[in-house]
């Protein structure tokens, strides 16, 4: 009897001590993962506790980096300049899978089901579509022109469907590409776009495709519920009679926003903020700002757009009222504030700061600091709310 109950103790203090070591349960709708481009890691943070709660190593080359969520929001896939694709479990604190399948990649997208992770190429260019599941090659998609010659491959954003669309920079083409049957994709191809397509985004309902044109004077948009129409230039010469200055960082159009009935784009070598008319996708006003701008982002309400700028002026962040079409705020919170991203519902703007080694939490409501965490180098942040959002 004796022995029954000291074996009974013993079970009791196994199980107590097991769950000690568990980790507390947690959703993942609270979480971002910010990257550490040279230390080629990624932080796991909390929106609500303004904390790190684990970091992820082993990365790669995240000089040039981004990621995008899981459905679930479990997992992330961070794409490498060195052509890896990492997919992190993001609760478990892990690396779990990791594949090289380029040279030189910038970028990605996950398909409408989630179960299609492509990545965009620089070298040897073209697209590849990946499980989502255990990273395995489904379709490989040399982008070459007419020609047969190879382009670059920028701008891949997701469209409704399971199908992508993306730019190829040396052709000056878009493509739209349907996985439907991953390991047999179609695609369609719009050539003579403009020169040079440098990036591009899809509107959060995929209705819209617009490139940045690094060789024109304005973007090319493609209407995704009107694709017969094929591809049309707006906001042509928004740069004619100006005096471009020297571009020392290109615009991201992944930080555009819909504010309103209105879109705010960057505008390239130039201090000013595009902002169009988003039904007749007219130009309908400019808005001077501090420097050349990279990210223009609004925050969820649409009531207000943050701006963020290139060297030399790549310490200063503005604030945009929407309605009057002005600069409110002047803010200065770190050295190469390289990437801006809001709470889910906006109550905080999250900063990175690469020169300080710091991330910046701002309210902003009072534009008071919250709170400054420690990180290595950081550039892009990515909050969990993405996993729900289209060309993210």
């Amino acid at each position: 009897m004796k022995a029954m109950t000291r074996l009974a103790a013993a079970a009791a203090a196994m199980l107590l001590l097991a769950g000690c070591a568990t980790p507390a349960l947690r959703g993942s709708g609270d979480l971002g993962v910010v990257i550490e481009r040279a230390a080629g890691s990624v932080q796991v943070v909390s929106n609500s506790s303004n904390t790190m709660l684990a970091r992820v190593g082993g990365l790669g080359d995240l000089s040039h980096a981004s990621l995008v969520y899981s459905r679930d929001a479990r997992y992330v896939y961070v794409f490498g300049r060195d052509g890896g694709i990492s997919k992190v479990d993001i609760l478990a604190g892990k690396l779990v899978a990791r594949v090289l399948q380029a040279g030189n990649s910038i970028g990605g997208a996950i398909s409408s089901d989630g179960r299609i992770v492509a990545a965009q190429n620089y070298s040897p260019g073209g697209v590849k579509l990946f499980d989502a599941d255990t990273l395995a090659l489904l379709a490989d998609i040399p982008a070459l022109d007419d020609k047969g010659q190879p382009s670059k491959v920028v701008g891949l954003a997701d469209l409704p469907g399971n199908r992508f669309a993306f730019s190829l920079f040396e052709a000056g083409e878009i493509w739209v590409l349907d996985a439907a049957t991953p390991r047999a994709p179609q695609v369609t191809k719009y050539r003579n776009v403009g020169r040079n397509p440098y990036d591009g985004l899809a509107s959060s309902d995929g209705r819209y495709y617009i490139a940045g044109l690094y060789g024109d004077d304005g973007l090319a948009l493609l209407d995704n519920w009107q694709p017969q129409a094929g591809v049309r230039r707006i906001l042509p010469g928004y740069g004619q009679g100006r005096d471009k200055q020297p571009v020392y960082k290109m615009p991201h159009l992944r930080g555009w926003s819909i504010a309103g009935d209105y879109a705010f784009l960057p505008a390239i070598g130039l201090h000013e903020v595009l902002v169009a008319d988003n039904r007749s996708w007219q130009e309908a006003a400019r808005v001077p700002v501090y420097g050349q701008p990279v990210f223009v982002m609004a925050e969820p309400s649409g009531r207000r757009v943050w701006v963020n700028f290139a060297f030399p002026h790549n310490d200063t962040v503005q604030v945009i009222d929407v309605p009057t079409m002005q600069v409110i705020r002047t803010l200065k919170p770190g050295r190469a504030i390289l990437h801006m991203e809001f709470t889910a519902r906006g109550d905080a703007v999250w900063l990175s700061s690469r020169d300080d080694d710091k991330l910046v939490v701002i309210d902003t409501a009072t534009f008071q600091t919250r709170r400054e965490l420690p990180a290595a180098n950081p550039s892009g942040i990515f909050f969990s709310w993405r996993a729900g959002r289209m060309g993210m």
